[in-house]
């Protein structure tokens, strides 16, 4: 019988939030991801809830946008404009953190903007969960190396992206 992969899915939510999301919701979202994009993998991830601050500092240091967005994914195997391949400024040159060998992969960190969010989700049909899921799934995807840079890409993961939602609680759409 093979073994199930380990799955470690760290969660912060900021105060303001912590009443309005469940981690053991988030962690269930995290891991359908894993299942359909990652299979039997043992990984490790992270997923904070945050402000429009936040996610605009980290948009701005990282990407060189002085602007709100509703999910950063930061993965630590992927390039991005963070690791200086784009036109945000580049990470300081470091030697690469090293993991215990025992210890399963760690992915990155996925920065959801809750009150962008709430707000992405008055615009479109559907609800906050729905939204939250999308940008939960859509996150992590990222960290796995999918994009939407390129039509090829961005068709592929969209169709990642409504294969994990199809398997969520009834009420989560698909984009």
């Amino acid at each position: 019988m093979p073994t199930r992969p380990r799955r470690i899915v760290d969660i912060g939510v900021q105060p303001p939030f912590r009443g309005d999301v469940s981690s053991a919701w988030l962690r269930k979202m995290a891991s359908r991801t894993l299942d359909a994009a990652f299979p039997q993998e043992s990984c490790q991830l992270g997923i904070m809830i945050a402000d429009d601050d936040t996610l605009r500092d980290l948009n701005k240091r990282y990407r060189g946008l002085d602007e709100v967005t509703d999910v950063l994914s930061f993965s630590t195997t992927h390039q991005g404009p963070w690791q200086g391949d784009g036109d945000g400024p580049q990470a300081p040159e470091e030697d690469p953190f090293v993991m215990p060998p025992d210890e399963p992969r760690h992915l990155g960190e996925v920065i959801i903007s809750y009150p962008q969010a709430a707000r992405q989700a008055k615009a479109e049909p559907g609800d906050l969960e729905s939204e939250l899921a999308l940008l939960v799934v859509h996150g992590i995807l990222h960290l796995l190396g999918f994009d939407h840079m390129e039509a090829q890409e961005e068709a592929e993961m969209r169709a990642k992206e409504r294969a994990v939602l199809a398997s969520a609680p009834a009420g989560v759409r698909t984009p």
